[in-house]
């Protein structure tokens, strides 16, 4: 019996940051559960007993307990596996710098990113409708704020919250592929600082097993087409 049973989807982000962190800690003894979000499995009655809200991802453990939002899972499995992503408990200077990086990551990168994606990609999918133009300028003009301030920060430390690689370099991970998917990886290329530092998180081994794992599912899957 595996240790605990992951839901989620190769296509949503917020599954990959719970993938690469149990990547970084060599963790395979789980069972990843995909669940077609496009046929909405993940807002069936059975899988909302695990997710309120009807989302992805979620953990659960033979004993029953369950968890979900992709960063509480990272942070709970780092802690729980002892994976190297976290400040020590005792460095309260160090606690408090990852849980400002954090606060900036979901509110000045994410949630641009994630109203980008939606308005380029995965509208198209859901309603078939065209993007609100004023919604991408918004987010377009948010992000090139953030990745000013951000290429500031990067050019007095190597990460975002210290010195090394933490949880927070990782949960930029898959946004930042998805800005390249809607075609506006040049946001991260045309600052130098910022495309130095996601060039350090992507070439780190845990995260090019991930990729190499999603693209020959991605292969296996146009291979059934």
């Amino acid at each position: 019996m595996p240790a605990f049973v992951l839901y989620g989807s190769r296509t949503s982000t917020n599954t990959m940051r719970v993938r690469l962190t149990l990547a970084e800690g060599n963790i395979t003894d789980y069972e990843l559960v995909l669940l077609n979000l496009l046929k909405g499995e993940q807002k069936s009655e059975e899988y909302k007993m695990r997710h309120p809200w009807g989302k992805v991802p979620t953990i659960t453990f033979p004993d029953g307990f369950t968890l979900h939002e992709s960063r509480a899972i990272c942070k709970y499995l780092a802690t729980k596996y002892s994976i190297p992503l976290l400040p020590p408990s005792s460095d309260a200077e160090a606690t408090a710098r990852f849980d400002e990086a954090q606060s900036v990551e979901i509110f000045y990168f994410a949630d641009p990113v994630q109203k980008l994606a939606f308005e380029k990609f995965i509208k198209k999918f859901m309603t078939g409708g065209a993007p609100d133009e004023k919604v991408v300028a918004d987010s377009l003009q948010a992000l090139e704020t953030y990745f000013d301030a951000a290429e500031n920060l990067l050019q007095k430390r190597s990460y975002m919250a210290c010195e090394n690689y933490t949880l927070i370099d990782l949960y930029y991970i898959p946004l930042m592929l998805r800005l390249f998917a809607v075609g506006h990886g040049d946001l991260i290329t045309s600052h130098k600082a910022v495309n130095a530092w996601y060039d350090r998180c992507l070439s780190r081994p845990a995260t090019q097993r991930i990729l190499a794992a999603d693209k020959e599912a991605a292969a296996a899957a146009d291979g059934k087409k």
